[in-house]
């Protein structure tokens, strides 16, 4: 029987059932980043988990102290929460983040964020919303968050856009991408492609702890896990053939039991179903 090999990312793992691989229960904690290996700007018509021929049957969701929470789910975000995407935008040469202060708040900085519109593949709505709001289109895709991480409103802000969506949302479950800048700053423009009101006041690049320490405060736990995810492709000293190393890096496991949800400390004791799927 041959061992089931792993995706090894710097944070993650992921387990691989494949033709070669028979299922097996594994100790699993979270999913690796869907990596792109050839990297292209082009979306694609199907959906991510398609797109690198795995599904998933599990989606955890844990609500921490500060209110924030946290989805593993591979298919779709939590009931309660509007669906969102997320761009960190990265500047290849001093490995800092694109940021900008919002016009109504401009003592916080945030990452370009806005829903996807029905029916539209996530990738491209994170494309056209960093389009919209920074006029950017010269990006490589980089990476993709393999689930949803989610945030609860406060309950004044809560209350404010329910009212002006209509809605009775918590909070948002976003999707996170990472893009790489590859145009000159000029192309930078808060004024957008001209198709939406202005979101933003002033931008910069930015280290990512800074990113995070002047985030809104609701918003942090989220951008900590953002950072953490993408943390490869931040690192000074990483560069693409160390990224092509670290795709193509392989482990194995011995199969163990499957985690159970006390032993994850989100309460209970019944068996979560393991997250199978096919080698990327």
């Amino acid at each position: 029987m041959r061992s089931c090999e792993v995706l090894r990312s710097s944070q993650v793992y992921l387990v691989g059932e494949g033709r070669d691989c028979p299922w097996k229960p594994v100790k699993f904690y979270r999913v690796p980043l869907l990596i792109c290996k050839k990297s292209s700007s082009k979306p694609s018509s199907s959906s991510s988990s398609s797109r690198h021929g795995f599904s998933a049957s599990v989606s955890i969701s844990v609500e921490k102290a500060d209110g924030a929470a946290t989805a593993l789910s591979m298919e779709s975000p939590p009931r309660g929460y509007r669906k969102n995407v997320g761009i960190c935008l990265l500047n290849p040469t001093s490995k800092m983040v694109f940021v900008a202060s919002r016009i109504n708040i401009p003592d916080s900085w945030q990452m370009p964020q806005g829903g996807p519109e029905a029916g539209e593949d996530l990738r491209s709505a994170a494309m056209r919303e960093l389009r919209e709001e920074t006029g950017v289109t010269s990006t490589e895709f980089l990476a993709e968050a393999p689930y949803w991480l989610i945030y609860n409103f406060p309950l004044p802000i809560r209350d404010r856009l329910n009212r002006r969506w209509g809605t009775n949302y918590k909070g948002q479950a976003q999707k996170w991408f990472l893009f790489k800048f590859t145009g000159k700053e000029e192309e930078i423009n808060l004024l957008g492609d001209g198709s939406e009101k202005p979101e933003f006041k002033h931008w910069t690049w930015m280290p990512p702890e800074r990113v995070v320490e002047l985030a809104v405060d609701f918003k942090k736990p989220v951008y900590q896990e953002v950072m953490e995810l993408f943390s490869p492709f931040l690192q000074e000293d990483y560069t693409d053939a160390e990224l092509q190393d670290e795709t193509n890096s392989r482990l194995h496991t011995e199969a163990s039991e499957v985690k159970t949800r006390e032993d994850l400390g989100v309460g209970g004791g019944a068996v979560i179903s393991s997250i199978c799927c096919t080698r990327l």
